[in-house]
């Protein structure tokens, strides 16, 4: 059995693996000079491999019961056996998160290129495919290198190309114009797990500063996805995992128009409160450019001021009941309007793909028998966190072991 994998990213290393330990001949693609570049820098370069908070509602796009499927197949137990027996260390975070031991990446890369070449599985780099098709019961593919195209034979032929997102990194349109030759369709496309955009009058004031919040995409009064945790100000907009974990709402939904955050999400108005008004009694050479001292970031809380229509320059005598109303109530609820989201080429995945309608449970094609794709070119994405990589995992297990059976 001759096996033709379009990519060797996480899910194709998965798949190619597990088709090579069921004794299949396996041809591992990869266009880049090398395989696994996008998995060192998933996770900031520490890999976050999977989340022990697994769970199909943390996906999105047509595939929900091909991610149910995958994960009862292949779920996180497995993943961890999986790696574990290769060697790889692993630690869990409170939050669920799963790294290598070493908080390293390339610990995870290494471990799938020392599997890849003690099954013997062709790792063929710097060689793009640029078409393929299914003749006399073969798949043909044109394979490039340089000025040379070479056409290649294979029994079956999974696709695992990843997404459009982060080019350089190797995100890519291939595997769709691949899958589409064969009468599959693609959905819109979008980025996801990316920055925010907004007015930038107020994230430029406050640029690189990094703070705790819940963060919510808004469609007027209505909340179309939240999240809570470290966000980060940029020169037009918000950054940082939290704001990450919400952007597919702002680059999906077109009702979205603006962002609202909670900036004292862990601290109790009463407590505040006391020291607003200490402050006004007790702190009367003080302006209000400095009534947040202690609290907030000296920028964060200057903007506050202004962003409550107040004068930095004025004295803390000034501060009646009102103005310290309008200033919590601020933090609380500090609106941004929204411009949308950074493109494709800064996000981490992409949102949409090739249409998972016509790809059964095992992954293959119901237009091709033969035919298989895994991972992020199809349109599966799911939350920050690990929960992509484990997408990848299970489908490119899934994809592999069922390619490499006989029929």
């Amino acid at each position: 059995m001759d096996i033709a994998i379009i990519g060797a990213g996480a899910s194709g290393m998965m798949a190619a693996i597990a088709a090579a330990r069921r004794g299949a001949n396996v041809m591992l693609f990869e266009k880049q000079a090398r395989a696994g570049k996008k998995l060192l820098a998933t996770g900031n370069g520490r890999c976050n491999l999977t989340n022990l908070n697994m769970s199909p509602r943390c996906y999105h796009g047509s595939g929900y019961s091909h991610v149910k499927s995958a994960l009862e197949a292949f779920g996180v137990e497995d993943t961890l056996s999986f790696f574990q027996s290769m060697g790889l260390l692993t630690i869990s975070e409170e939050n669920g998160r799963v790294y290598p031991a070493s908080d390293r990446a390339n610990s995870v890369l290494d471990v799938l290129r020392l599997e890849l070449d003690r099954l013997g599985i062709a790792v063929i780099a710097d060689h793009a495919v640029e078409k393929a098709r299914f003749k006399k019961g073969k798949f043909l593919l044109d394979v490039r290198n340089e000025d040379n195209v070479t056409v290649v034979k294979a029994d079956k032929l999974i696709v695992c190309c990843g997404g459009s997102a982060a080019p350089k990194l190797g995100g890519t349109t291939d595997g769709y114009a691949i899958l589409e030759s064969f009468g599959h369709a693609k959905t819109k496309i979008y980025p996801s797990l990316v920055r925010l955009t907004t007015d930038p009058e107020y994230p430029r004031a406050m640029k690189g500063i990094r703070l705790d919040a819940e963060i919510s995409i808004m469609a007027g009064n209505k909340v179309l996805a939240a999240s809570a945790g470290e966000i980060q100000f940029t020169e037009n907009g918000v950054s940082g995992p939290a704001a990450f974990e919400v952007s597919r709402a702002a680059s999906t939904m077109k009702n979205a128009d603006s962002v609202q955050l909670d900036l004292l999400r862990s601290v109790e108005d009463s407590v505040l409160l006391g020291v607003l008004h200490e402050r006004r009694k007790n702190m009367l050479n003080l302006t209000l450019g400095d009534v947040f001292t202690g609290i907030f970031h000296s920028r964060v809380g200057k903007m506050l001021v202004r962003y409550a229509g107040l004068s930095n320059e004025d004295p803390c005598s000034t501060l009646n009941d009102s103005k310290i109303k309008k200033l919590i109530s601020c933090a609380h609820a500090f609106i941004l309007p929204l411009r949308g989201t950074a493109s494709l080429t800064e996000a981490q995945v992409t949102a949409g793909g090739i249409d998972c309608a016509l790809f059964d449970e095992t992954m293959q094609s119901m237009l091709c028998p033969g035919l298989y794709a895994a991972g992020e070119v199809l349109d599966v994405d799911g939350d920050c966190g690990g929960y992509n990589l484990q997408w990848a995992w299970s489908s490119g297990y899934i994809a592999g072991t069922s390619a490499a059976q006989e029929g």
